[in-house]
C-alpha cells in the first residue's frame, strides 16, 4: 500500500481523560488517589490501573526492551488482548508513542488515536483494546509490562485496511 493512500495521524498529549476509553493512565499526579505511608517518608499513589488477568489467568511481570522508532512512522498493524489487560510502565526516562483504537471489529486508520506519553506516564490497555506494539522514541527503552499468563488465545494481530502515518510527535 502506498503512502498516498495513508491517513495522517495526529499526536496528542497523553492525559487521564483522553485515554479513559482505552484503559488507565498510570501516573503519580494529584488526580490519583494518594496518601502518605512509611512514617511520612513515602507518598503512595494507590490502585492506578484496573489489572485484569482474565479467566483462569494470572498477572505476570516482564521487562520489554524496545528499539527506537523513527518518525515519520507508518502504522500498518494493530493487536489486542481479548482476555486480559496489558500495562506498560516506562523505566528508561524517554517519551514513547501510544497508538490505540476502541475494542470491536478491525479498526480503520481513522479510528486510531495517537498519544505522546512522557517518561513518567504508563498505560494499561483494557481487555480487547486495539493497540500498536511498543513504540519507543529517542533511544532503546525498557518497560515493565504486567500482563496475562494462562490458558486461551490472548493476542489477535491484524493488518490495517488503510495505513496511518505518524509524521511527527508534535501533532
Amino acid at each position: 500500500m502506498s503512502e498516498q493512500n495513508a491517513f495522517i495521524l495526529q499526536v496528542q498529549p497523553l492525559s487521564r481523560a483522553a485515554f479513559a476509553p482505552f484503559g488507565d493512565l498510570i501516573e503519580a499526579d494529584d488526580a490519583a488517589h494518594h496518601f502518605t505511608i512509611n512514617a511520612g517518608n513515602t507518598e503512595r499513589y494507590h490502585d492506578l490501573a484496573n489489572l485484569e488477568p482474565g479467566p483462569e489467568g494470572r498477572a505476570i511481570v516482564s521487562i520489554f526492551r524496545g528499539q527506537p522508532r523513527r518518525l515519520p512512522f507508518t502504522v500498518t498493524m494493530m493487536e489486542r488482548h481479548p482476555l486480559a489487560s496489558q500495562a506498560f510502565i516506562p523505566m528508561s526516562g524517554h517519551p514513547y508513542l501510544v497508538v490505540v483504537a476502541p475494542p470491536g471489529p478491525t479498526p480503520d486508520a481513522q479510528d486510531l488515536r495517537v498519544f505522546l506519553a512522557q517518561p513518567h506516564q504508563g498505560v494499561n490497555y483494557a481487555p480487547g483494546v486495539w493497540h500498536h506494539p511498543l513504540l519507543a522514541l529517542d533511544a532503546v527503552s525498557e518497560f515493565i509490562v504486567i500482563d496475562r499468563a494462562g490458558p486461551g488465545h490472548n493476542c489477535d494481530e491484524i493488518t490495517l485496511p488503510q495505513q496511518g502515518i505518524i509524521a511527527s510527535r508534535n501533532g
